[in-house]
This record gives C-alpha cells, structure tokens and sequence, in this order.
C-alpha cells in the first residue's frame, strides 16, 4: 500500500505539460484581457508551484492551492468596480488543479488544458451564440431535451415489457430524444443558414444517426410550416439517402461480393434519390419557400411521442407475426426487422449469403426487399408525421427509389440468363 505521507515522484513529462498548459493559458488570458489578473507569467509559475507542491505531498499543495486562491479572490476584490467577471480567478484556480492532475495522468491534464484554452479563446464566438444565435425558446428546448436524456432516461427499465422481447421502454424514449433533437439540429441550422441549405444539409447529417427520426421530425416542420413542404421533403430525402449510403457501407463490411452485385442497382437508387432532392430543392427556390425566422419552438413533445408509438407498434407488430407464423421464408423476417432497423435486416441478409445458407441471388433480392420493407413503414410515418402532401412527396421518393433498383437488377438477372 502507498504512504500518502511519502511524496511523489515529479516526471519531467508532468512538469513540462503542466508548465505548457500555463503558458497556453497564461497567454490567451494576456492576450484578450485589459490589464488581467493574472498574465502569461503568473500562470506559468502557478503552474510549476502546482505540479512541485503536488509532488510533495497533500499537505504543501493544500497550502499552495489556498494561496493562490487567497490572492485570486484579492484580485477579484481589487478589480470588482471594473469587472465582474469570474473567468481569470477561475483560470488561475483551474491551472493549479491541472498542474496536480499533470503529476497522476499528463495526457489527462493536457487533454483538459487544450479544452480549457479553447473556451477561453472563443469568448466573442460563444457570447454571440448565447446572446444573438440562441434564443429564449430554443434554450429551453434544449434544458428539454437534456433532461429527456439525463434524467428521464436513465429511470426507464432497460429490458422487454411484452411477451416477445421487443419492447424495451428506454429504447422508444431513445426515439423521443433522437426526434426532439433532430427538430433542435434542424431548427438551428435553418436559422444559422437558411432553410433551403439548413434544412437540406441537417437532413443529410441526420440520416446517419436515424433517418426515421428525421423523416418524422421534418413531417412536424410542414405541419408547422405548410410552406417549407417541399424544403423538409427534399431534407426528409436525403436523410433516407444517408441511411442508403449507410446501408451500403456496412453490407460492403460483412460481404464484398454481394455489395459488388448489387453496385448498379444501389447506384440506381441513389440517384433517384439524389433527383428527386433536388428537384425539391430547386422547387422551393423557385417558390422561395421559405420564411426569415423559424416557428418559435424546435420541436412539439406530443409530436415526438407520436412518432415513438408508432415506431414502437410496427416492433410489436413484426414480432407478433414472427412469433405467430415463424421464420420459415428468412427474407420475410428479414422484412419485418427493416420495419425498425435497416441496417441490421440487412446485414442478417448478407451474412445468410456469405455462410452458404442463402443462395447468392436469394441474398441480392432479399437486400432489396429489407429496403423496400424499410421505404413502406418510413412512407407510413411521413404521412402520420406530415400530412398528405408532405407523405405522398417521401412515399413516391423511395417508392421511384425501390423500383429503379428492381428494374436494374432484374435487367442484369436477365441479360444474364440470356448470355448463359
């Protein structure tokens, strides 16, 4: 066992990360502060009185740490009548912790005094945020959401509540969360660059986390707001043409030669999709579809309760038949698990084909139908989240999608059988 009592030993790699973290922070204070507590000098031998206290022992860096904060606060009340601000005696403190925290772990300390200088250093670009960016309502949507995470979460049960194990509470309020935050990412970067390419570039960046979500979270913007329908449609579209590329990327990773077979007919279906964003994109120009300031709210929580229901019955759905009429045809269970996970129908397809228990061209037709599975229930939520006009937009998008790459994979089956 250690002897607390027993000083520690001070590497000369503690010594210089600590004493870099000074002089970083040191000279970003000296740089935007008038007449700053505390300069590039004092942090830096701040810094080396830390990581040499700390190796002496608690008892000394104790002393040391209480200084420095005796004569922080004498600084504070010396420049109380010109600033009021906390961020240079907090600075001073937080440099003398890092220093300790340099003799335990170095990379650590390094690490935490990078973020540090980095929130130092970006003062103007966060007080803008906070203060012209960020408005009254869109922080408390965002105090909504983190507490949807941070502490509803974690009280949900993390297991089954139905008899065929697919109805897991923390997950449908994971769907909450995800739809509540995609109206917030969406939200800010229409108001950060326009509704036409904030709509359109949040749209893309989500479908990689969930393409439902997105799709349902845009349904509720054309609810809000009929006149972005063609905007959030085209951003609806490409979310799904990032959960396509997705789809593509992890059936490449578990079978090379099933994604090399299906390369025309998936490259078909990304350039529908493509099409077929960009004519709304271009639609709404046109129209100048859009309007200056967003509704006041990110997202509406019914709306997102909504949406987790619906998600949440298409899972029971597809369990209850599973458990009813079996797994007989594997590319029929696989249809029902693309109802709620693309990816993972997918990928049980292109493992069936690579193990030999599905022949090759049952496993390039059984790929096709898990994304025409997929297409179905995401055009059943765009019509529940968005109205009529907004779900036949999405529905014929991947409907035109699914086809096009039928129409060329058949025609390649059958050019085949045709040479042969």
């Amino acid at each position: 066992m250690t002897d607390p009592s027993v000083p520690l030993s001070v590497s000369i790699t503690s010594i210089a990360t600590a004493l870099g973290m000074g002089i970083l922070v040191g000279a970003i204070r000296e740089r935007h502060s008038t007449g700053p507590l505390a300069g590039l000098r004092t942090h830096a031998i701040v810094a080396l009185l830390g990581v040499v206290t700390f190796g002496l022992g608690p008892g000394p860096y104790i002393a040391a740490l209480a200084a420095v904060g005796a004569l922080a606060v004498v600084g504070y009340v010396r420049n109380a009548p010109t600033d009021l601000g906390l961020t240079g005696e907090t600075a001073l403190l937080l440099n003398m912790a890092l220093a300790g925290l340099a003799v335990r772990d170095p990379q650590l300390a390094a690490g935490l005094g990078v973020v540090a200088a980095m929130l130092l250093q970006a003062k103007a670009q966060l007080q803008n945020i906070s203060r012209n960016i960020v408005t009254e309502q869109e922080l408390k949507d965002a105090l909504l959401i983190l507490a949807a995470l941070l502490v509803v979460m974690p009280l949900l049960p993390h297991h089954a509540v139905d008899p065929w194990g697919v109805l897991d509470p923390r997950t449908v309020w994971m769907i909450v969360v995800l739809v509540m935050a995609m109206g917030m990412l969406g939200h800010v970067a229409m108001r950060m660059a326009g509704v036409r390419w904030g709509l359109a570039v949040t749209g893309f960046f989500s479908g990689f986390a969930s393409s439902t979500a997105a799709t349902a979270s845009f349904g509720q913007r054309v609810k809000t707001e009929p006149r972005l329908m063609m905007a959030a449609s085209s951003a609806a579209i490409l979310s799904n043409l990032a959960s396509l590329l997705l789809l593509l990327a992890v059936v490449w990773a578990a079978a090379p030669g099933l994604m090399q077979a299906l390369a025309w007919p998936m490259a078909a279906a990304v350039g529908v999709l493509v099409l077929n964003a960009a004519f709304g994109l271009r639609a709404a120009a046109r129209a100048q579809q859009w309007v200056e300031e967003p509704t006041a709210k990110a997202f509406k929580l019914a709306h997102a309760f909504l949406v987790a229901a619906v998600i949440a019955g298409f899972s029971v759905l597809a369990a209850w038949l599973r458990s009813t009429f079996g797994d007989t045809v594997a590319i029929a269970a696989a249809m029902l698990a693309a109802l709620t996970e693309l990816q993972a129908a997918a990928v049980g397809i292109a493992q069936m084909g690579t193990s030999g228990s599905m022949s090759p061209v049952y496993a390039q037709w059984g790929v096709l139908c898990v994304l025409a599975s997929s297409a179905v229930s995401k055009s059943v939520l765009a019509f529940v989240s968005g109205g009529r006009r907004y779900g036949m937009r999405v529905a014929v998008a991947l409907a035109s999608m699914e086809a096009a790459a039928l129409v060329v994979h058949g025609a390649m089956l059958a050019g085949r059988g045709a040479a042969a």
